[in-house]
């Protein structure tokens, strides 16, 4: 198949994203989650996968129906867990059985017609055939992991009172939201509640569970990083939560253990981190990540509780944790994903403190976005990501970790995108390096494998990552090919405020917005222009979240760009406080509003919206909740009433994301048709015609 010149948009439905991976206990299979697009129904389809991990065949796809996450593997193998919100298992609908007629109705059989909610499911490989329900929690099950014998499983689940159930029934039927919570709505979840959730233990035969009253969860974000639960070898349930005295007033969770009756609760951490990611070793002892929970820009670590203190592995690194890493046993060593130099990379962690960066086999192109160990410790699964040649599971030995080359352990799993690209041009990518008030800042060009940089100039889209505590990197991306098939190029700068070059790189933007990256990335395109690689009269604005803050500030501080695209963004600091799920991060970077209103205004791009001049195309999601879109009404308006050409883009139901494939389609028509209107070569090119 011969590749064409310019991918069109709708091609967006022939997309595969792998999400999630877990690989067995001796190796020998990866279940992934993979999300494709059905262009028939408009929306986005979940499915698991299981592989062989010596690549002898393809993939095989295990759910025929949609929704499927958290794949875990049972201790011996055999059976596969997951979470899914299916219709109820016909077992539990036919004929009438003590469950039936037990209390245990309350706790998940209520013959409503409401949406299922999402429960344990589990397929039994090798038996075969559909997948069991194992849980009927009324409220849904949020979490997971098997006993170290495979009988039974810990779930997280919420647990309504009577008094509870009667709010949620009545918001349910249209009622009026009420809260006394300090977190009150959070994205992707919506308005919060009083409702506690806890730990069950759950028989995986009966379905018969036991809740653990003193394993409960807490904490500003608990509705979206639960409990996390994990069941330890020594038979110790690991689960974070914060049990301080304004638990939504902080970031904080510690680190508790208990047993699988209910006794013995223990607190392993002194509640002055944010904890996450428990990982039991084979000797009972715990690995989980932590974080300063007032300081983002200080690296996030890997902690080692040796059973009577914890300690960080990689405090002397100063290179944080990658969103996606976890932490992977093997032997005495932990090892994780880091962001260094502009890099997702694999670490290792020795239990004396010291840590070596491994695997430069991975390369310099390319981007590891998922790290699986198997309990066996012999192979390790990775989900790589490379601009033209997809997202897709890998296989390696763990001895081969220390590689400099690709050794002959390193296996292709999965080619999920072949067709996308053996049929459309992938864009070619290239790392580039300027200066900027005395940093050497670093960053990444994708263009057309057919476009001569050399050969310029050529219009350019500046694509700002969001955090701003993130990086960019070499990766495969929709976005990135259907804007260099039609000739941009595409230019993501790692900019000062963001991870992977360390605190003292991070802290330079902290309670500071709107200063070193508005520098930094002026400074990379006047780079790239100097290069002869960029047209400065055809420079585009591109970038989602804080890749729309900063653009808030780069179009009232400067005139570098022709046209800008801000999306889901915050240009109002003060009225962002309160109206977001944000509060604790606004406040540990730049205190309270009526405490610091000069901070606040200082980095509110809105009070300069007297200088815009530029084109804006401002786009937000009607139930985002992280920026919320009434500020993007806010610089819509600003521009408007300066009579600058602008247009507002809200999708209804949409949070801090765009996830039905329609609408993403329509948004990169809607940033294609904006820089083509102001893009004056092509105004040039259609005269000459």
């Amino acid at each position: 198949m011969t590749a064409t010149d310019s991918i069109p948009l709708d091609a967006f439905y022939d997309l595969t994203r792998i999400t999630e991976l877990a690989i067995s206990p001796t190796g020998d299979r990866v279940a992934f989650v993979a999300t494709e697009y059905d262009e028939a129904a408009e929306e986005a389809v979940t499915s698991l996968f299981v592989v062989p991990a010596d690549g002898s065949r393809e993939p095989h796809r295990l759910t025929t129906v949609d929704g499927a996450s958290s794949p875990a593997w049972s201790p011996s193998g055999d059976r596969l867990a997951f979470l899914a919100a299916r219709e109820t298992d016909v077992e539990r609908r036919v004929g009438r059985s003590e469950r039936a007629d037990s209390d245990d109705d309350a706790d998940g059989e209520n013959g409503s017609d409401e949406e299922p909610k999402q429960q344990v499911w589990a397929f039994d490989l090798e038996r075969g055939g559909d997948a069991r329900q194992v849980t009927d929690r009324e409220e849904g099950v949020s979490a997971f992991d098997w006993s170290p014998e495979g009988d039974r499983l810990v779930i997280a689940s919420r647990d309504p009172t009577e008094d509870e159930q009667s709010y949620l029934e009545q918001v349910r039927d249209g009622g009026p939201i009420e809260t006394t919570r300090l977190q009150h709505k959070v994205d992707g979840v919506g308005w919060t509640d009083e409702v506690t959730t806890y730990l069950f233990v759950v028989d995986y035969e009966s379905g018969d569970l036991d809740r653990l009253d003193d394993a409960y969860g807490g904490g500003a974000f608990q509705d979206l990083a639960g409990v996390e639960p994990r069941w330890g070898p020594t038979d110790r349930i690991a689960f974070t939560s914060c049990r301080l005295e304004r638990p939504d007033d902080t970031l904080i969770r510690d680190v508790y253990t208990i047993a699988p009756d209910g006794a013995g609760l223990e607190r392993l951490t002194d509640g002055d981190v944010q904890c996450s990611g428990p990982s039991w070793r084979e000797d009972g002892t715990l690995g989980f990540l932590a974080r300063d929970p007032e300081n983002w820009c200080r690296p996030t670590e890997v902690y080692y509780y040796d059973g009577e203190e914890a300690r960080s592995l990689t405090v002397d690194l100063d290179r944080t944790v990658a969103f996606w890493g976890t932490v992977e046993w093997v032997g005495d060593a932990a090892y994780t994903l880091v962001g260094d130099e502009g890099r997702t990379r694999i670490v290792r962690a020795d239990l004396d403190g010291t840590v070596e960066r491994v695997f430069e086999a991975q390369g310099d192109d390319r981007a590891i976005m998922g790290f699986d160990v198997a309990d066996d410790e012999q192979t390790a699964s990775l989900l790589f990501s490379h601009p033209n040649d997809g997202l897709d599971v890998h296989t390696v030995a763990t001895e081969d970790l220390t590689a400099d080359e690709p050794p002959a352990s390193l296996r292709r799993l999965s080619d999920v995108n072949a067709d996308l690209i053996d049929s459309y041009s992938m864009p070619t990518v290239r790392r580039v390096e300027w200066e900027s008030n005395g940093w050497t800042l670093d960053g990444v060009v994708y263009h057309d494998p057919d476009v001569d940089l050399e050969d310029g100039p050529h219009p350019l889209v500046v694509a700002i990552h969001g955090g701003p505590m993130s990086y960019d990197e070499p990766e495969f991306s929709f976005d990135h090919a259907a804007l260099t098939s039609r000739d941009y190029v595409v230019f993501r700068p790692n900019y000062r405020g963001g991870t992977s070059r360390g605190r003292e790189f991070a802290e330079v933007l902290k309670g500071r917005w709107g200063t070193a990256e508005v520098e930094d990335i002026a400074a990379g395109v006047e780079d790239l222009v100097d290069r002869g690689w960029v047209d400065s009269d055809r420079v585009f604005g591109h970038g989602f979240s804080y890749g729309g803050i900063a653009q808030g500030y780069l179009v009232t501080q400067t005139d570098l760009f022709t046209a800008a695209a801000p999306e889901h963004g915050i240009y109002d600091l003060r009225s962002e406080f309160g109206t977001s799920d944000s509060h604790n991060w606004t406040e540990a970077d730049f205190g309270l509003p009526w405490e610091n209103p000069e901070t606040y205004d200082d980095a509110s791009a809105i009070l300069k919206a007297d200088e815009l001049s530029t084109p804006l195309l401002v786009m937000a999601g009607g139930e985002d909740w992280r920026c919320p879109p009434t500020q993007s009404e806010q610089f819509y308006v600003a521009a408007r009433k300066q009579d600058v050409d602008a247009k507002l883009v809200v999708y209804p139901d949409e949070n801090h994301d765009v996830g039905d494939p329609d609408r993403a389609i329509h948004r990169l028509e809607q940033l294609l048709e904006w820089y083509e209107k102001h893009d004056p070569g092509r105004e040039e090119s259609a005269a000459d015609e």
